[in-house]
């Protein structure tokens, strides 16, 4: 049996070693150890020594500085932040040699410093050692350093950070220590240190360079060079793209990885909430940071269904949440809370108290965040929350989690890498492309340390190899070990349109190709680039005939199939002209044809937010003006009528109205700021008591109702109503039956005469108005209803309140404005039947809520292309358009 011989590799980073162990496997040389500088220097100081990783300085920093007087820096060793800053200060220490309680008293701030560094050291762990103390105690036993490394190797590195020297020129007394150096640079200290220097010829690849619009457009061609080299028979082991801050473009390598479905390893990991198990962390941290909510909730219940806290609620038990409400507040989900019944639930159990325990465990915030990642996280969930607790405050785990990074699961050695710049240098391949060679992004700036600036240690001395020096003997070397191909990028412009300048980097390489974001790709990287690519083979696609087909007849001044049109006697308009119509619905029949189509017959609307919106807006200050109005109208008349009451009782009825409804609007609806929200609140009671008070004639012994149903519509509360709310109410010769709410109804004590009253929130018109161009049918309509209701011998007046100012607007000779709406609406049927659900002059204004589906600025292209042509097809309809 032969005795393999001891034998260390050192090389640089993770990429490194992996290929080194794949080469020395190929090779099958055994006793080969492949490891980095500072593990090397662990084996050789033997026993229970450790290198002091970051978590466990990141843990032992977390639990020195409440208890470590920091000085001038006192005041924001809490901040988030601090953590990253001292653990990036005390590594540049470490690394560069200094020592720091040595220097304690040079200035109070690295006595500051000195302090936390001697309280994180009692709390590592032991044998947790910082690199000085590695170098003594592997320089005790450096007479051991031919059996534990035996003859080194240093491959691939231009640099040596200081802590780390004195032990490399010790060992040259024992071992042959070799820097294979390659065409790389080689530091100068390497004189005289005994190490052997190897170097070899540089390369002499194919060097290129190419200018793209945006950073995102250099990521697109980074992809279609890779695939055309793939597809061209090389492998993927030997194509590499790197940048200097790898982090301007990992998300757009992320997407495009997905969309090329091409094995893309991201060799400095991928940012942990791009996972699921990172999403599920993150929507936790968005409740413990910013608060509960409904949308929070369901976010983090559809990521965590499967454990924790939520396992033990039936499935589909979101349904409980009133889609609407926001639930912002701890008394909002205990409002709800008490009205939930077994029956609410999907399995008819009560599973109130379980999830009432959720809800309270959320709300503790910030200070209970250890406790609950463990109680709604799991498996590699609550790993990531625990590290990122680590990391930094729990009042900012959701900014730490942003910044954290796992591994992509893929095999470096058989896959496309995207790297720094950093680990493709001691790492090279055969074709590499170069990104992000802009000013002052290749090679970066220097920038001070954040907690031990340059007066106080210069920056040559605290960062001995400072990033931009890095950034270009990076380059350099890169040059010097590709093999085959060099692509040199850069953006034209950044994200927001602004110019870029070139890197100094690219001086001496000669013209760049300039590659245009429209262009025709030679190879595409995945199937919608290569149909991009192909405009003959993507016009042949069904998608895409019906898409160029729609966006032609867009651009036609006449009506086509894409405008509305269908055939005539279309099951679905004769389905949705069948059902029963509210004053809504039928304006916008008059008004927007196309639009009553989408809402009534294909199910479209506007997707609600249950976010806190910044202010109401009209149609929210409306809903919540008519509930005060009801609640305090059906309060008076339970004390004596609002015919006698006065007008200090209608203002205190209309107080104790606002308050219930603010306490079940908070519960079922999103509220803006609560300064905004009071003022809203006091508007609302004002407009309210306005409404109430206004002074008109009386009706004697007059009984007053309040959003009151008809021709159908379901009751909103138990008060008494003056009809059978069933009975059905038809405009005659249209074959539209109507329902709805009146918001308030008076009727004379002898039922002789009554007066029907809609609220409007808003400002009043200019001039008096009948039609209103179509928009104005509920007077006249809700006239009519009660009239069918009541009987014909009752006298009906109708009139629109405006409370803001307060103006109000009667409706004159309602028959008449009935016989012509009856025209109208006629018409308008016929026209639906007959296949024109059209646009009409509400389609794509300020207020519709489908305009997504128009195209672009369609109110001003679109729309005035099409008017004309609609308005001739659309007949006796569109001249409602014009009625007064």
């Amino acid at each position: 049996m032969t005795i393999a011989h001891r034998s260390t590799l050192v090389v640089h980073g993770r990429l490194a070693m992996r290929e080194a162990r794949l080469a020395a496997g190929r090779e099958k040389r055994q006793g080969l150890q492949i490891m980095s500088f500072e593990q090397a220097a662990v084996r050789l100081a033997g026993g229970f020594v450790r290198p002091i990783d970051d978590e466990s300085l990141r843990t032992a920093i977390q639990a020195a500085l409440p208890a470590t007087p920091m000085g001038e820096l006192e005041s924001i060793k809490d901040l988030p932040g601090m953590i990253d800053a001292a653990v990036d200060t005390l590594h540049k220490a470490w690394r560069a040699g200094i020592d720091l309680a040595m220097r304690a008293a040079d200035h109070p701030r690295l006595a500051a410093i000195a302090r936390l560094e001697a309280a994180v050291i009692e709390r590592l762990p032991a044998g947790m050692m910082r690199p000085v103390d590695i170098v003594a105690t592997a320089t005790a036993r450096i007479n051991h350093a031919t059996a534990v490394l035996g003859p080194m190797e240093i491959a691939g590195l231009t640099e040596l950070s200081p802590c780390w020297r004195p032990l490399l020129q010790a060992l040259t007394a024992y071992i042959p220590v070799r820097w294979a150096a390659g065409p790389r640079s080689v530091p100068a200290w390497l004189d005289g240190t005994g190490v052997a220097i190897v170097r070899t010829p540089g390369q002499a690849p194919e060097v290129g360079a190419v200018s793209a619009a945006t950073a995102y457009h250099e990521a697109i061609e980074a992809m279609r060079w890779a695939r055309h080299l793939l597809a061209s028979g090389v492998s993927a082991s030997k194509i590499a793209i790197a940048t200097a801050s790898p982090a301007d473009y990992d998300d757009h390598f992320l997407a495009l990885r997905a969309d090329a479905n091409i094995d893309l390893h991201f060799v400095h990991g991928v940012r942990t909430v791009t996972t699921r198990e990172g999403q599920a962390a993150a929507a936790l941290a968005d409740i413990v940071v910013r608060g509960l909510s409904q949308s929070r909730l369901r976010r983090l219940a559809t990521l965590c269904r499967d454990g924790g806290a939520f396992q033990a609620l039936p499935e589909g038990w979101l349904r409980v949440l009133p889609t609407d409400a926001p639930l912002s507040t701890l008394a909002a989900w205990n409002r709800l809370f008490a009205r939930l019944a077994p029956e609410d639930w999907p399995d008819a159990a009560d599973h109130t108290p379980a999830l009432r325990a959720a809800i309270e465990m959320l709300a503790k915030g910030p200070e209970a965040a250890s406790e609950i990642g463990e109680t709604f996280l799991k498996g590699r969930a609550l790993a990531i929350w625990r590290k990122a607790l680590l990391a930094g405050p729990a009042a900012s785990v959701d900014a730490t989690l942003e910044t954290m990074k796992q591994d992509d699961g893929l095999e470096a050695c058989a896959c496309v890498a995207w790297m720094p710049a950093s680990a493709l240098a001691a790492s090279p391949r055969r074709f590499v492309r170069l990104l992000g060679l802009n000013s002052s992004r290749w090679p970066r700036g220097i920038a001070e340390d954040r907690l031990i600036p340059d007066h106080i240690i210069p920056t040559p001395i605290l960062d001995p190899l400072p990033v931009n020096l890095a950034d270009r003997r990076d380059f350099e070397t890169i040059l010097a070990t590709t093999g085959d191909a060099v692509v040199l990028s850069r953006a034209r412009r950044d994200s927001d349109g602004r110019l870029l300048g070139r890197s100094p980097l690219l001086a001496g390489h000669g013209d760049e190709t300039y590659l245009r974001r429209n262009a025709t790709p030679a190879h595409a990287f995945s199937e919608s680039d290569r149909l991009m690519a192909r405009p003959q083979e993507f016009a042949a696609d069904p998608q895409a005939t019906s898409a160029i087909g729609c966006w032609r007849d867009w651009r036609q001044a006449e009506i086509t199939a894409h405008d509305g049109l269908v055939r005539a006697d279309h099951p679905l308009m004769l389905a949705i002209l069948g059902r029963t119509q509210s004053a809504s619905s039928l304006r916008r029949l008059l008004r927007n044809p196309l639009s009553f189509v989408w809402v009534y017959g294909f199910g479209w609307r506007e997707p609600q937010s249950s976010a806190e919106p910044l202010v109401l807006d009209a149609l929210g200050i409306g809903d919540l003006v008519h509930m005060v109005l009801d609640r305090a109208l059906r309060d008076l008349e339970a004390a004596g009528g609002l015919a006698s009451a006065a007008t200090e009782a209608i203002e205190a009825a209309v107080g104790r109205a606002a308050q219930a409804v603010a306490t079940d609007w908070e519960s079922e609806r999103p509220v803006p700021p609560a300064v905004i929200w009071g003022r809203t609140l006091d508007d609302a009671r004002v407009l309210a008591g306005r409404a109430l008070i206004y002074g008109d004639d009386a009706l004697p012994g007059a009984r007053a109702y309040g959003e009151v149903p008809f021709g159908g519509s379901e009751p909103k509360t138990n008060a008494d109503v003056p009809w059978d709310v069933s009975l059905p109410v038809t405009i005659p010769d249209t074959g539209f039956n109507i329902a709805g709410y009146i918001d308030r109804l008076d009727i004379s004590g002898d039922g002789k005469r009554a007066l029907v009253r809609d609220y409007k929130t808003g400002r009043p018109p200019r001039g008096d108005i009948r039609l209103n161009g179509g928009r104005e049918l509920q007077r006249c309509l809700y006239a009519f209803a009660v009239k069918a209701l009541l009987g014909d011998d009752v006298a009906i007046s109708a009139s629109l309140l405006y409370p803001r100012e307060p103006v109000d607007l009667q409706l004159d000779d309602p028959e008449a404005v009935l016989t012509e709406i009856t025209g109208y609406l006629r018409a308008a049927r016929t026209s639906l039947a007959g296949g024109a659900a059209l646009p009409g002059p509400d389609t794509g204004g300020d207020y519709d809520d489908l305009a997504f589906a128009l195209p672009a600025n369609a109110g001003a292209t679109y729309c005035k292309r099409k008017m004309p042509a609609a308005t001739e097809r659309l007949g006796e309809v569109a001249q409602v358009w014009e009625a007064e």
